[in-house]
């Protein structure tokens, strides 16, 4: 009776130590020691079985005889059972041990993308900053310099695109973008004349400048005269100076006119600005806007890119100076851009979002890879935009960095799978309002960024491939950058 209580407890010992860990069925171990507990299991409950029955039906000294070789039997078993249970227990310590490693692990990853990624992040700000205060000087410098007359007046410049959005697919080779928004000089009016596609949406635009009549408000300065009334004989020597003379092709604004005049206006205010001594600035070759490389003693190089725009009416849409993917855009087509609207809404989710959030990080992380692909970063931006603005806002803690990961992975997929992605402000009635839009764009159709896709076989099939791409070079920094 003893060596049967005692089997019986080990057994038991052995089930309950397989139920607990009944989620480790994956591991061949778990497997093998399964069916051999199975398998002794059976033969221990058939022997006990048939020892009661002999002991019942057996005269006294066979009955000695038999227990003794059934003891004897009961004995092996037990052994089998006890090497099995000291087998099982090392198995489960040691697979204790690999959790333990993997979990730090996981620690460890996100510790060194948090701290990483924080970095990058930090010195994107600073140098956000430094950017702005530069450019605000030069600015300054520039409005002293221009001739009081007939040229665009420059208002404050405006951060837009990654880097004043806190990420940057190039990093340390961040391209700080802005956004210079143009108002009329005196005597003048610009008049937006809105391109539009057939769902009646803003496209690319073209600027009409008009001369206005300042009859009224030159009285005080006699020197600045009415290009309208002001009397032909005294018109002569000042028509030259009109912006339709200057910065116009048929009385549109020109864009490539109006970026050079704008290259050689910062060329000659950098000599003016105090940080001159500090930093050297090159201003580098570019059609439509103002690209410019400052220098510091150290070596160090920022480089900004300057778009010049106008605003649509009191929104946050702006045409700007910037190209389009079109094969040839005309001088006077100045481009629709979202750029200063996609900012602030990064700047509501700063606000809005928890202190540790990891939308930053993921996009970074993930349009690094995009480099030299067809897939844009903007189609990844947009993706993140849209489950920004949808999933819940304490989900993004940094604590579920590679959740979020193969959630912004998951949506784009199946985007590209349906060829459909959303613009994330035409048809967008769902927006916070500090964003202003034009509640007609806000009620349109929405466009669908893939629409290019349907009609086209071979690009459907390459970005399905760059998409698998990327998810493997995620996986291996997942799991194998510790």
């Amino acid at each position: 009776m003893a060596v049967t209580n005692f089997l019986a407890c080990v057994l038991q010992h052995l089930i309950m130590s397989m139920h607990v860990f009944a989620d480790k069925r994956d591991e061949p171990m778990y497997d093998c020691m399964q069916q051999s507990l199975a398998q002794v299991s059976q033969w221990m409950a058939r022997l006990l079985q048939e020892l009661e029955s002999q002991q019942k039906s057996l005269v006294p000294w066979r009955a000695l005889l038999s227990a003794a070789l059934q003891h004897w039997q009961l004995g092996l078993i037990a052994g089998v059972l006890l090497l099995l249970s000291v087998r099982l227990s090392r198995w489960l310590r040691k697979r204790s041990h690999e959790e333990d490693e993997d979990a730090d692990s996981q620690r460890d990853f996100r510790m060194y993308f948090s701290k990483g990624i924080k970095h990058s992040g930090s010195k994107l700000r600073y140098q956000s900053e430094l950017v702005l205060w530069l450019v605000d000087k030069l600015l300054h410098a520039c409005q002293e310099q221009l001739p009081k007359r007939f040229f665009p007046v420059l208002e404050q410049a405006i951060g837009v695109d990654s880097a004043f959005e806190g990420w940057s697919p190039h990093e340390d080779d961040a391209v700080y973008c802005l956004l210079v928004p143009l108002k009329p000089p005196r005597g003048h009016a610009f008049h937006l004349e809105v391109g539009v596609m057939g769902l009646g949406l803003v496209m690319d635009s073209c600027i009409r400048v008009e001369q206005v009549c300042t009859c009224t408000t030159e009285q005080v300065a006699q020197d600045m005269p009415c290009f309208l009334h002001h009397p032909e004989k005294a018109l002569r020597k000042n028509q030259k100076s009109s912006l339709l003379h200057t910065l116009c092709t048929s009385s549109y604004l020109d864009v490539e006119k109006t970026a050079l005049w704008f290259q050689d206006l910062m060329r000659s205010a950098w000599e003016f600005v105090p940080q001159s001594r500090h930093y050297s600035m090159k201003v580098l070759p570019s059609s439509r806007s103002c690209k410019l490389q400052f220098t510091d003693v150290s070596g160090r190089t920022l480089l900004v890119e300057m778009m010049l725009g106008m605003q649509h009416g009191d929104s946050d849409i702006f045409v700007s100076s910037q190209a389009t993917e079109a094969l040839f855009t005309p001088s006077t087509t100045w481009s629709v851009s979202y750029a200063v609207a996609e900012s602030k809404f990064f700047w509501v989710m700063a606000r809005l979002l928890p202190t540790d959030s990891c939308h930053l990080s993921c996009l970074q992380l993930c349009t690094r890879f995009l480099v030299g692909t067809g897939l844009s970063s903007h189609i990844l931006k947009t993706v993140v935009m849209h489950l920004l603005n949808t999933m819940p806002l304490a989900g993004w803690r940094r604590s579920r960095f590679p959740e979020q990961l193969d959630e912004i992975m998951w949506d784009l997929e199946l985007c590209l799978e349906k060829r459909c992605l959303n613009h994330f402000f035409i048809g967008n009635e769902d927006l916070y309002e500090e964003i202003i839009m034009p509640q007609a764009l806000q009620r349109a159709v929405p466009l669908n960024l893939l629409e290019h896709l349907k009609h086209d076989p071979a690009a459907h099939k390459q970005a399905m491939r760059e998409l698998k791409e990327l998810k493997n070079l995620l996986s291996i920094q997942l799991f194998y950058r510790h």
